[in-house]
This record gives structure tokens, sequence and C-alpha cells, in this order.
């Protein structure tokens, strides 16, 4: 076990699945050391990529009291990765310091081992340079000492406008990640797997759904039906003087 674990804590509870982490990770990695990322056909019909963090959105519950949960996932690092021992060329590896696990692009020959290994689906082969990618927890941007204190975090954790992802050492009782596990229940994804994962979820807190009879009957626009829709003044500008459609 490392002295220190950094990871990601992310509060189910806030997140509301704007994706901002996703596209900062993007924008960041693509260009920073563990980049670039790929795009395949990305204005095509069927485009595709690369991405080391993506949200999953998915309801649950049955009508009429159904929640929608967004769910950011990405690698766990796990205290215990099984992807390490499996790589062939020792290109996935789990640095001491702090808890990191990363792939040396220079040894990986996109066997995906790893991948298969990982239970989290957390591990994606770049189709460009043929190596197996992965979240590095911006690795090249929390120590660069030319960055303000503030902004040494990885890139995600900046864009969230909800401050549902919080970055710290779990080890470390009195971080800001390590009191959020313990005040509000987190739980590591999936421990029957025996992996550690580093990175905990906050859950969502219950809230009760009041739903009244008439809010499950679909009511018509009275404008519609009695048919006067909104029209603009006689002689006003519309939409249709001003725009070339």
């Amino acid at each position: 076990m490392s002295r220190v674990q950094l990871a990601l804590v992310i509060d189910l509870n806030v997140c509301v699945g704007c994706h901002a982490c996703v596209t900062s990770c993007k924008e960041w990695n693509t260009g920073g050391a563990a980049g670039p990322l790929a795009d395949v056909d990305p204005y095509g019909a069927d485009p595709s990529g690369t991405f080391f963090n993506r949200v999953q959105t998915f309801e649950v519950g049955e009508f009429p009291f159904t929640e929608t949960v967004h769910f950011p996932k990405s690698c766990l690092h796990c205290e215990d990765p099984p992807c390490v021992p499996v790589c062939p060329t020792g290109a996935s590896y789990k640095r001491e310091s702090d808890g990191i696990v990363l792939v040396d692009y220079d040894k990986c020959i996109g066997c995906k081992y790893c991948a298969w290994a990982c239970p989290y689906g957390a591990r994606e082969l770049d189709e460009s340079r043929k190596v197996m990618t992965k979240c590095t927890l911006c690795v090249d941007r929390i120590y660069d000492s030319t960055m303000a204190e503030a902004d040494r975090k990885p890139a995600c954790v900046k864009a969230c406008p909800t401050s549902a992802r919080i970055f710290g050492d779990i080890h470390d009782p009195h971080s800001d990640a390590s009191r959020a596990i313990r005040e509000n229940a987190g739980y590591a994804l999936m421990p029957e797997w025996g992996t550690r994962p580093a990175n905990h979820y906050l859950p969502r807190r219950t809230t009760r759904i009041r739903i009244h009879q008439d809010e499950l009957v679909r009511a018509d626009n009275p404008l519609r039906v009695e048919g006067h829709l909104p029209k603009p003044a006689e002689g006003a500008s519309t939409l249709d003087d001003a725009t070339t459609w």
C-alpha cells in the first residue's frame, strides 16, 4: 500500500451530468503529456474516440417515481490494480510515491490484456497510436510548479460547476477527500472484486418525491385549444424579417 494515495471522490448527489469533466479532461490531456487522444470520424455518422472520463446517465425507479442518475466513471487507481500484473511488458504500473496507476507508452504494445483484467472497463485503446490509455489524474498538471497552487488539480475537478469532484489523498484523514468519504458514507465501486479502488463515490441522498394526480395528466396548451396562438402585433417585425432560413 502506498503511503500516499491520490484519488477522486465523486458526489453523485450533486452531479448534474453536464459533461464538463469529460470535455475538460479531453481538452487538457489531448494536448498534454498523455496525448494526443484520437478522434475517429468526429463529425460523421458514427463518431468515436479516446476518452479518459465518461458520464453514464440512466433512470432508476418506476413511473411516476423515477429519478435520473449521472454516473461519472474513469480509472479508479486501485490500490491492488489487476491491470498491472497482467501486462507482459511492464507498461502498466502503480507509482509508489502517490498511488497513481499509469501506462508507459514506450513499453505498451496494445495487447489489451489490461483492459480485459480491469473489471470497471476503465481502459481504452487509442486507435491512432495503438496504445492503451486511461485517466492519469492529470499527473502532468498536479505537480506543475509553474501553475498557481489552486490550479494544481485534475482538469475535471477544476471544471465541475457543482463541485461534485473532490481530489486528494484518501490516506490522509485530514484531507477534503478523506473527510468527504468518512462523513458522507462514501463507498468504493464493486468492492467484491478485491481491487480496493482508490476513487470513491458519495451516495445520492434520498429525497421524497411528491407528485399530485393532476401532474400525471397531460394538459394541452389552452391557447392552442382556443385557436388563439400568439402572434406579433400588426406591422411589427418578426424573426422571418431578420433571418435568412
